[in-house]
């Protein structure tokens, strides 16, 4: 039996942090009941893709709380998640269930001098230093979203279910993103290590414009990569800031030819796949 089987989750939150993080409570055997405003989730016409993958299988009404009184799985449900501004959820005269676990996922926490302002995702990662080491290039995947949001929320939710009785949890995306990060200000062991600066952690362009991912960290497995590229020269040279010859070798063949040499070896070598290439292969 799924481990949430049994338990109501009402989902008040649009866009993504919240219907992710519902969407894993489904995943994991809850009954999602998602409770949108007149119109419904915005997500719905921005991005209507999105919407049906992350809210598939949920049960979906919408709610005028202006002029309706609260619907009947609020004041029922074991886990209540909501997105508004701090102190919005308050006025709606919500009445939970006693034993109810009512998570608010914010932008920037419940009190503090940013409590009250609008953000997204990239405005969440760049107050958290995320972002330093990149910026001005945008990340692809809603990290502060999904990962400090959605992921968060759930572990806190799980935590707060084995604890037992009722709880109140807010979840700081700019905070959680910042918890990613923060090991970092002890220093790195490489400058840009996470973002180029090591020969042996980086991303190399084939002979057809596709990308390999060299992860060789730990001298055996650069030690192995450079034996298959006979190339021992390299292997003094593994957190060289710099390594044009490894890039110009590397370019000398298809990515396919490069993964049937190298993927099957200890080297911690792998494609860029494409979103549809990754999605057919870890189906």
């Amino acid at each position: 039996m799924p481990a949430l089987s049994g338990l109501t989750v009402a989902d008040l939150t649009l866009n993504l942090p919240g219907p992710f993080a519902s969407r894993e409570l489904l995943r994991l055997g809850a009954r999602v009941v998602k409770v949108e405003p007149p119109g419904g989730d915005p997500m719905k016409l921005a991005a209507p893709g999105w919407y049906d993958a992350i809210n598939r299988d949920k049960e979906t009404f919408e709610w005028d709380a202006r002029t309706e009184p609260p619907p009947a799985v609020l004041g029922a449900a074991r886990i209540v998640l909501e997105g508004f501004r701090p102190g919005v959820f308050e006025r709606l005269g919500v009445e939970l269930a006693p034993d109810a676990i009512l998570c608010s996922i914010t932008g920037f926490g419940a009190d503090g001098p940013r409590a009250q302002r609008a953000g997204h995702d990239l405005n969440y990662l760049g107050y958290a230093g995320a972002l330093a080491d990149t910026a001005p290039s945008l990340p692809p995947v809603q990290v502060a979203d999904l990962a400090a949001g959605a992921q968060t929320a759930v572990i806190e939710i799980l935590a707060a279910l084995l604890e037992g009785g009722p709880k109140r949890i807010v979840v700081s995306m700019t905070h959680a993103s910042h918890r990613f990060v923060a090991h970092r200000l002890a220093g790195d062991p490489v400058p840009k290590l996470l973002t180029g600066g090591a020969a042996c952690y980086r991303i190399y362009e084939s002979q057809d414009g596709r990308y390999l991912t060299v992860a060789a960290l730990e001298p055996k497995f650069w030690r192995r990569l450079c034996e298959l590229l006979d190339r021992p020269d390299f292997v003094d040279r593994a957190f060289d800031a710099e390594l044009p010859e490894l890039e110009e070798l590397f370019r000398t063949r298809t990515l396919r030819e490069w993964l049937d040499l190298l993927e099957g070896e200890e080297t911690c070598v792998g494609p860029v796949s494409s979103l549809r290439e990754a999605g057919s292969a870890l189906a």
